[in-house]
């Protein structure tokens, strides 16, 4: 399934999968931008889907971020109202989110994957915002980054614009896992079939918890968290049927409702 121009998209097995096409760099235009927004819609109204994964073609740039010609200032307030739109769309996704690094993540690229709930990356991928550079900043990487590492070790990559390998990144918690080139696709693979396996309703409920007790002092986040599992996730038929399967040790066939 695929009626996009930059972008390849597909559903199987729950899993859908959104790749940036535009080679070598993958360059997130507004054009491009507007595609991935609707990716994601459509991704979103997927019955099936339990993960959604996004990831880039090519085998040395995920992407090199916003096209800097949409930048310019007849165009830079549009642009940020696209590319702020994608990254609100998957801050809000229903279902657990992949960014699946096949290659550097620069700028806007970057943030891309750190608006994801899970990162995966070679082991010669290289991450950063190097907005600094140009004389601007990275608003979203000015946001989220701080959220996942130590503020000054942020506030390094923000400030300098530096690029760091994968591995550094992942020591800082900016990536899930790091794996060798040559078995990318199938490394990736066998980390999502762990959500695959699991019921849909669960794994909604689950991120909806997380998501909205961020934040809040821990009484206050405790008592929405308790509201969701009491009064809406016990009282899906997935929840009855994985207590059911345990008990009765055997798997459990999830209605994923």
């Amino acid at each position: 399934m695929s009626d996009f121009k930059f972008l390849d998209y597909s559903c199987s097995e729950g899993l859908v999968t959104i790749a940036i096409n535009r080679p070598p760099y993958n360059v997130l235009d507004i054009a491009t931008m507007a595609e991935l927004s609707n990716a994601i819609d459509i991704a979103a109204k997927e019955d099936a889907a339990k993960l959604l994964m996004i990831t880039g073609r090519g085998e040395k740039v995920f992407s090199a971020g916003v096209d800097v010609l949409d930048h310019t200032p007849d165009k830079v307030e549009q642009m940020i109202e696209v590319f702020h739109g994608i990254i609100k769309r998957l801050l809000v996704f229903p279902l657990p989110t992949v960014a699946a690094l096949n290659g550097s993540a620069m700028g806007g690229g970057c943030e891309l994957a750190l608006a994801c709930d899970m990162v995966l990356a070679t082991e010669d991928t290289k991450v950063g915002q190097p907005e600094i550079k140009l004389g601007v900043f990275p608003p979203i990487a000015a946001i989220l980054m701080p959220r996942i590492m130590a503020q000054p070790r942020a506030m390094e990559l923000l400030l300098g614009g530096g690029l760091i390998g994968a591995q550094e990144a992942l020591n800082l918690g900016m990536l899930n896992r790091v794996f060798p080139r040559e078995s990318f696709t199938q490394d990736c693979q066998r980390f999502v079939e762990q959500f695959l396996s699991l019921s849909r309703v669960a794994l909604m409920y689950t991120k909806r918890a997380v998501l909205e007790a961020a934040g809040k002092p821990f009484l206050e986040a405790l008592f929405t968290v308790e509201q969701i599992y009491l009064k809406e996730l016990m009282a899906t038929d997935d929840a009855v049927e994985g207590l059911n399967s345990f008990m009765e040790k055997r798997k459990p066939i999830w209605k994923n409702k």
